[in-house]
């Protein structure tokens, strides 16, 4: 059973920083891809970052790129979205997930497993 739980949402002002975690349980955390993605209201859900499987390779959406930073603990079983320079448009529930392979992917399809997500609010 693989298991993905985020946690540091909250409220941010603009400009402010938030760190978000993933925590994995249940299969060996290292030997797959980890990414984020997030849903803002009357959207769909969208990419925002990936990280390969042994942490030497990152993507980052247009979006977000400069500005947010996606890492990983692999001994802690945990994966980190460090997001500066944070605009009010960032508002989203952010979902941790996980690949069923080691290719770096940014579609949703690409992820078999889901964390149950997690709000981040970025007041003007």
């Amino acid at each position: 059973q693989v298991q993905l739980v985020e946690s540091g949402g909250g409220l941010v002002q603009a400009g402010g920083s938030l760190r978000l975690s993933c925590a994995a349980s249940g299969r060996t955390f290292s030997m797959y891809v980890m990414g984020w993605f997030r849903q803002a209201p009357g959207k769909e859900r969208e990419f925002v970052a990936a990280i390969s499987w042994m942490g030497g390779s990152t993507y980052c959406a247009d979006s977000v790129k400069g500005r947010f930073t996606i890492s990983r603990d692999n001994p802690k079983n945990t994966v980190y979205l460090q997001m500066n320079s944070r605009k009010p448009e960032d508002t989203a529930v952010y979902y941790c997930a996980q690949t069923d392979g080691p290719t770096l992917r940014v579609a949703e399809v690409g992820y078999a497993y889901w964390g149950q997500g997690i709000q981040v609010t970025v007041s003007s």
